[in-house]
């Protein structure tokens, strides 16, 4: 059996749904989580160890989040050096609304991924569509990356159909992680 997959997901939050977002790609994923308004040198470390990044931020004002934002310009030293290309690269966000302009900031981070000289892996989930997507897989239909709507009920912050869609999504990056290594 193949060894799992190093993968760390780098996000910055909010009000702490990305972060719960993050913690259920972990789930699928086996990865660890750093938040970039916190990262240390150990967590860098983990970044330029891992096979497979995976970017998150909250969509505001159109685009990922400002310390989002700081995070990407702090990786510039290992652009230069292109120190994560051929890894793995996915990416997701959260926001109010279903459309909420998120797919602006997956492109963003995918942008961002391919000037590192990373792999993108998009979102294979296919959902429901119609009324009967409200509440289930992939229900705001993305394909670039993950993009969740943030859950009224604010114990939750993430709703079921969102979460499950950020396991599964987990689950591909590091599949696709381990069949890149070869």
């Amino acid at each position: 059996m193949a060894e799992a997959p190093r993968i760390v997901i780098a996000y910055a939050t909010g009000a702490g749904h990305t972060r719960r977002l993050a913690e259920h790609i972990a789930e699928g994923a086996g990865a660890l989580l750093v938040d970039v308004e916190r990262i240390g040198d150990d967590d860098w470390t983990a970044l330029d160890a891992a096979e497979a990044i995976f970017f998150g931020a909250p969509t505001y004002m159109g685009s990922a989040a400002a310390a989002f934002k700081a995070f990407m310009d702090e990786s510039s030293d290992r652009w230069s050096d292109q120190a994560w290309a051929d890894k793995i690269a996915a990416g997701f966000t959260v926001a109010t609304y279903p459309s909420g302009d998120k797919l602006t900031t997956l492109q963003q981070l995918s942008v961002f991924a391919a000037q590192h000289g990373m792999i993108w892996v998009g979102l294979d989930a296919m959902g429901e569509k119609g009324a009967a997507a409200e509440t289930g897989i992939n229900r705001d239909g993305f394909a670039l990356g993950l993009g969740a709507t943030s859950s009224t009920d604010k114990t939750l912050l993430i709703d079921g159909g969102d979460a499950e869609t950020a396991r599964r999504f987990g689950a591909r990056v590091a599949a696709a992680a381990v069949r890149w290594r070869r």
